[in-house]
């Protein structure tokens, strides 16, 4: 088989779940929509947020069909699903259908903004923030989860043996409440951020609470295997059910759990070839910012304190320290999504972040030059594109990251098979992408030197390196990451023990 014929596409991916589902159900669930309705200018408009995880899943509803429960996030959200929250997309081509779940502002603040992510994301993330847990918080969880349960619930009504993937750390309950109504459903649940060691995950009050929720699907998936470890370890060490080293399974009374990683791709159509090539794409750039140089960086990142940008700033600063011939020459712009700005530690960054960006272009501009250009904004997908495109580096930081899917975009959107990923061996991605120049985001001093290697690199190199870069995008992409889940979740039986 030649690789085109073995590459998986939306096509295969149909036929690949047609086959496995047999006409049942396939459910995603999500904390964010695909598509949101706001209001602009006395007018209604659909936007698609920007988020990984969108962009890793929404080419798996538009392949297999299916229905997507989401919380509703646009101020005109209801007025354009029906009565019981659902409609149709995408508007252009409906595919699928989302429902979408309404929280009242009490229940986002504790489930979401609370405990999600002031809780469980900086439990899970090593990037030395402390976890807030409140009771206040984990009663939200536990009454959202149970909301989108019976979402979920209404819409498996009369179907049998549904499948049902859901995403995330928002869910953890969910499993268990699904599968105690639904026995008969297959259910993955897919963890995009890192699991911490059993120490870590032991301080969180309601531990024994969450790992039961997980353990009721079938099949939960990491990015990577070492987190898959630190799952294990964690649930020998908090529950008395039996750990299965060999399978890598939890067998609680019958049922059985298998814990597997399932690296995400992104889909290998979105921009792998389409768009206009590095110089156009510079100079229109450069137009844009009305700036001028020779060599431009880019990172795109939301505003979260384990993406490292401060780290990220300290090492272009420190760049330009040791290698002053390329002041007035660089320029690094960083596309940073505002994000969860109702936290007080996210607030706060993003003030941080821009005073950090003042002071080094104090430092180091002139009249016409500054090193860094921070733009504090959300991005369409076309202007993160352009970006990527124009960049002769990409500078990915992570202190800690599941994946990071930024990485995989600027590698698949380099179709002229130029450009530098310089990218923190401390994300998911890392464990792919080894021609990257891989970097302690911590060593300010490695960080800087790759970037003098990232600006003098030959294209020659470039190439070699984004050509077996590229390759590895192509092979494993988002279609065969979702023929894998389900193919392993069409093996699952509960009854296994």
């Amino acid at each position: 088989m030649n690789p085109s014929e073995s590459r998986w596409t939306p096509e295969r991916l149909e036929e690949h779940v047609r086959l496995i589902l047999r006409d049942r159900p396939f459910l995603v669930i999500a904390n964010r929509e695909p598509y949101s309705h706001i209001r602009e200018r006395g007018k209604i408009k659909c936007v698609t947020p920007a988020s990984g995880l969108v962009t890793a899943m929404e080419p798996i509803l538009r392949a297999c069909g299916g229905i997507w429960v989401a919380s509703a996030s646009g101020d005109a959200d209801k007025e354009t699903a029906d009565e019981k929250g659902r409609l149709r997309v995408p508007p252009d081509a409906p595919a699928y259908t989302l429902k979408r779940v309404w929280l009242t502002e009490q229940e986002e603040e504790g489930y979401y903004y609370g405990f999600s992510n002031e809780g469980l994301w900086p439990l899970c993330h090593i990037a030395h923030t402390r976890p807030v847990f409140r009771s206040e918080d984990w009663e939200q969880y536990k009454k959202v989860n149970q909301k989108f349960a019976d979402a979920a619930l209404e819409e498996l009504a009369g179907s049998e043996e549904p499948f049902v993937l859901i995403q995330d750390y928002h869910y953890a309950l969910l499993p268990r409440m699904i599968r105690e109504k639904r026995p008969d459903a297959k259910i993955a649940l897919f963890w995009h951020i890192p699991w911490p060691s059993p120490e870590a995950f032991g301080i969180c009050p309601w531990g024994r609470e969450i790992l039961h929720g997980i353990l009721g699907a079938d099949l939960l998936g990491f990015h990577i295997q070492f987190y898959c470890n630190n799952f294990l370890d964690t649930a020998d060490h908090l529950l008395e059910f039996r750990i299965d080293l060999e399978q890598f399974a939890v067998d609680q009374g019958g049922h059985r759990t298998r814990v597997k990683p399932f690296p995400i791709g992104i889909a290998p159509s979105r921009g792998m070839t389409d768009g206009p090539q590095a110089a156009s794409a510079r100079q229109e750039v450069m137009k844009k910012l009305g700036i001028q140089a020779d060599h431009l960086g880019v990172g795109v990142d939301r505003i979260d304190y384990t993406k490292g940008i401060s780290e990220k700033f300290r090492a272009i600063a420190r760049f330009l320290e040791k290698y002053p011939e390329y002041r007035e020459k660089i320029v690094f712009v960083e596309l940073a999504a505002p994000s969860r700005t109702s936290i007080k530690s996210y607030s706060d960054l993003g003030t941080e972040l821009e005073a950090e960006v003042e002071r080094i272009n104090q430092r180091f501009q002139t009249k016409s030059w500054k090193p860094i250009l921070f733009l504090k904004e959300q991005h369409s997908r076309e202007q993160i594109d352009l970006f990527y495109r124009a960049a002769d580096f990409c500078l990915i930081t992570s202190l800690h990251d599941g994946m990071n899917l930024v990485a995989k975009e600027f590698v698949g959107i380099r179709s002229d098979e130029q450009g530098v990923l310089i990218l923190s061996r401390f994300a998911g991605a890392s464990r792919e992408l080894k021609d990257a120049l891989l970097v302690n985001p911590y060593d300010i001093e490695e960080v800087a030197e790759a970037i003098r290697d990232a600006v003098t690199m030959k294209p020659a190199e470039q190439k070699r390196r984004m050509v077996r870069m590229r390759v590895i995008l192509d092979e494993h992409n988002v279609y065969r990451w979702a023929a894998d889940i389900t193919s392993e979740l069409s093996r699952a039986r509960p009854d296994t023990g």
